[in-house]
């Protein structure tokens, strides 16, 4: 049984991507992170559709709320409504302090909700927390 835990960044932000994957760095997490652009190619990564394999379980998907043609929410509902994947951990990365964004994140049972302002704080924790 495989115990090692994917971690799926979906973000797209290069600056922010790198930032993720620094953290990790300076943690010393050496789980393997894989990074979709926006919540369509994280979507297809997941299941392993479009020639994609599908991202090992276990494992941790950290969702950037604002991106194009699938917000992050968008596809946490998505995932929650899926069979397969629905107990999946996911963590909420935004540059939003919205109330609305928070309590519907919250509802479809998210493990975090981290705010880019706090990027270098916000993303240690969250590693941390992967650790």
């Amino acid at each position: 049984m495989n115990r090692t835990v994917h971690i799926l960044l979906a973000q797209d932000d290069q600056m922010d991507q790198k930032a993720f994957l620094h953290a990790c760095h300076k943690l010393r997490i050496k789980n393997p992170v894989t990074i979709a652009k926006d919540g369509l190619e994280a979507g297809e990564i997941l299941q392993g559709t479009n020639g994609k394999p599908p991202l090992p379980r276990p494992n941790l998907l950290v969702l950037d709320v604002n991106m194009p043609r699938m917000n992050g929410l968008e596809l946490l509902e998505r995932i929650r409504d899926d069979a397969e994947l629905h107990d999946s951990i996911v963590f909420m990365l935004t540059t939003s302090n919205d109330d609305e964004d928070k309590i519907e994140a919250f509802n479809l049972n998210v493990a975090g909700y981290m705010l880019k302002s706090d990027v270098g704080n916000g993303f240690i924790k969250a590693v941390e927390l992967i650790n």
